[in-house]
C-alpha cells in the first residue's frame, strides 16, 4: 500500500467512525472532516511506521485516525472560544450549527477516539498523554493572555504542550506499532517533538502574515487575542499592548506594522529552521528509505509552507 492509499484509509476510518445515527453530530462531523486539512500527525505516523518496516496498514490506519481526531476535536473546539468562523476553507462548524452544536461536536470526536484506541491496549497511554498536554496547553494560554503574561517562556511551554506532543505522540506511536527497540522510539519522539514545535511557530507567523482565504481558517485570531509568537517575541510579553494605542480603526494594524518592522518573523523563521534540522538529526536511526526521505520532507514542509 502506498502512503496515499494508506491515508486514505484514515480517512475513510474517520468517516465511518462518525457515521451517526444523530443527524446533526453526524452531518457537523462529517463537514470538519470532509474539509480534509494537512493531514500531517497521521501521516507522519504512517511514514514513521513505514520507514521502520511496518506494512500492515489495517493494523496502524485505526491509530493514525485517532490521533487526527483528537486534532480536529480540538479545532472544533478552539473555534468555538476564538469565534472563528471559517476552517480548512468553509464555514466551521460553530458558524454553521451554533455554539452548543460545535461544543458536542467537538466531545463526540473526543470521544469516538476511545472506541478507535480500545483493542491498542498501552498505546492508549501514549495518545491519552498527549491530550492531556493539549487541554493543558490550552489552558495555559487562556490563562497568559488573562494575566497579561504571554512571555517567551510561557509560549514555549505552551506550544510544547498543545501541538507539540501529539505530533511526538504520533511517531511514537509509528514506531511502536511497527515494533521499534526504545532508542528508535526515543529519537522518532525527537523528530515529532521539534516538527511539532516548527509547525506552531510557523502557524502562528502566517495568522500574522497571511488573510483568511489562504489559510483556510480565520486569520489575526491570535494578535488580536493577546497570544501566539508576535505577542510574545514582538509584545514583550504584555498581551494587547499596542491595542489601546490603535485609532485607526483597525486595532491590530499598529502592533501588526511594529511586529513586522522589527526582527520578531525573522527570529521566528530561524527558530523553526533549527527545530526541523535538529527533527532530521534525530532520524540518523533509520535506515534510508523513501520513508525515511518522505519524514525528511514533511519536516522541510512545515516550515516552507505559506498556509
Amino acid at each position: 500500500m502506498t502512503n496515499s492509499e494508506a491515508m486514505q484509509a484514515v480517512d475513510n476510518i474517520m468517516l465511518s467512525v462518525v457515521n451517526s445515527d444523530v443527524k446533526t453530530l453526524r452531518d457537523a462531523s462529517k463537514h470538519i472532516l470532509d474539509a480534509g486539512g494537512k493531514r500531517i500527525r497521521p501521516r507522519l505516523l504512517v511514514t514513521v511506521y513505514q520507514a521502520l518496516g511496518g506494512t500492515d496498514y489495517e493494523y496502524a490506519a485505526p491509530v493514525a485516525a485517532a490521533v487526527e481526531l483528537v486534532h480536529t476535536a480540538s479545532v472544533v473546539h478552539d473555534d468555538i472560544n476564538d469565534h472563528g468562523v471559517v476552517r480548512r476553507g468553509r464555514p466551521s462548524v460553530n458558524a454553521i450549527w451554533g455554539r452548543t452544536f460545535a461544543l458536542l461536536t467537538g466531545d463526540f470526536l473526543f470521544t469516538k477516539v476511545y472506541e478507535l484506541m480500545a483493542p491498542y491496549q498501552d498505546l492508549n497511554i501514549d495518545l491519552a498523554a498527549a491530550t492531556v498536554a493539549l487541554v493543558e496547553g490550552e489552558t495555559m494560554q487562556a490563562a497568559a493572555v488573562k494575566e497579561n503574561n504571554f512571555t517567551r517562556e510561557v509560549y514555549t511551554e505552551i506550544i510544547a504542550r498543545k501541538t507539540a506532543a501529539l505530533f511526538r505522540s504520533a511517531a511514537t506511536l509509528g514506531a511502536k506499532l511497527a515494533g521499534a527497540s526504545n532508542e528508535v522510539i526515543d529519537a522518532v519522539g525527537v523528530y515529532g517533538f521539534n516538527v511539532g514545535l516548527a509547525f506552531q511557530i510557523i502557524d502562528d507567523i502566517l495568522d500574522l502574515t497571511a488573510d483568511s482565504e489562504q489559510l483556510g481558517k480565520t486569520s489575526g485570531i491570535d494578535l488580536s487575542q493577546g497570544r501566539g509568537y508576535a505577542a510574545a517575541y514582538g509584545g514583550n510579553g504584555q498581551a494587547g499592548v499596542a491595542v489601546a494605542v490603535a485609532d485607526d480603526g483597525d486595532p491590530m494594524k499598529k502592533i501588526k506594522e511594529r511586529i513586522l518592522r522589527g526582527d520578531a518573523i525573522n527570529e521566528a523563521y530561524e527558530q523553526a529552521r533549527n527545530l526541523r534540522d535538529m527533527a532530521v538529526g534525530a532520524l540518523v536511526v533509520l535506515p534510508d528509505s523513501a520513508a525515511k526521505r518522505e519524514l525528511i520532507e514533511i519536516a522541510r514542509v512545515v516550515v516552507d509552507r505559506d498556509r
